[in-house]
């Protein structure tokens, strides 16, 4: 059992604590059940899970290479002052090819909770991919993970330029929406496309001009009430719903 926060492998699980870390490993953390649940029945590998020492835990678990702990260092490579006693190194896995009926584009989300739940919420409304643009947080930053609540397993997310792409999704029979205020239509008078993208942007700035430049037409959520905007997680969620409903 690894009592020490000086042992060599919990300096090599901290390390996953940074983007820099997990980039060079390949590798990245979770904690709790579910999310370790998730990962193992969506058939991400699984490189060794990390039990709390007295954790009463059985089943599918003792398939993988399995470390104990203590409650001190789980919670040091964790961060989570109270963690469920279980948590999981995972081997990243990114898809290569552009695939499905309906893509998301995310550009310079920032805020982890944001991008966490856009991506549950992607999930949710049958969306078949993700790409993240540059700008964009990490998405294996911890609190991602925890705000798409497993979600991350379940549909194929990949790092992209998004002005490469564009061209490569209208090519392929896409069109491609882009959020935006000015110059935009109603996201009701989109004409329907068996093939769509959607993009949506920062939480200040919005969809960079290029790439809306870029896209075949501007779309808008109109605000009948006297809020300045809508939350971009919430804005992402109603058109998500629209395209695919």
């Amino acid at each position: 059992m690894i009592t020490s926060l000086q042992n060599e492998k919990v300096k090599e699980w901290v390390k996953l604590q940074k983007r820099k870390g997990r980039r060079e490993s390949g590798k990245f953390l979770i904690e709790g059940f579910h999310l370790v649940e998730e990962a193992y029945h969506s058939n991400w590998e699984i490189a060794e899970i990390i039990v709390e020492e007295g954790l009463d835990y059985s089943g599918w678990h003792h398939q993988f290479f399995t470390i104990t702990v203590s409650r001190k260092v789980l919670q040091h490579i964790t961060r989570t002052e109270t963690p469920q006693g279980i948590a999981a190194v995972i081997k990243m896995k990114e898809p290569k090819e552009i695939e499905g009926h309906s893509v998301l584009l995310i550009d310079s989300i920032q805020d982890p909770g944001n991008l966490g739940t856009i991506i549950r919420t992607a999930d949710a409304a049958g969306f078949d991919m993700v790409m993240l643009g540059d700008g964009t947080v990490d998405l294996y930053n911890d609190k991602v993970i925890r705000a798409t609540q497993g979600s991350l397993f379940h549909l194929p997310v990949l790092q992209a330029d998004l002005l490469k792409k564009i061209p490569k999704l209208q090519s392929g029979g896409y069109t491609v929406a882009a959020s935006a205020l000015t110059d935009a239509v109603s996201f009701k008078e989109m004409p329907a496309n068996e093939k769509t993208a959607l993009i949506i942007g920062n939480e200040g700035a919005g969809v960079r001009n290029e790439l809306i430049d870029a896209a075949d037409q501007s779309i808008k959520i109109p605000i009948y009430g006297q809020a300045e905007s809508l939350n971009v997680s919430v804005a992402a969620g109603i058109l998500m719903y629209y395209i695919n409903g």
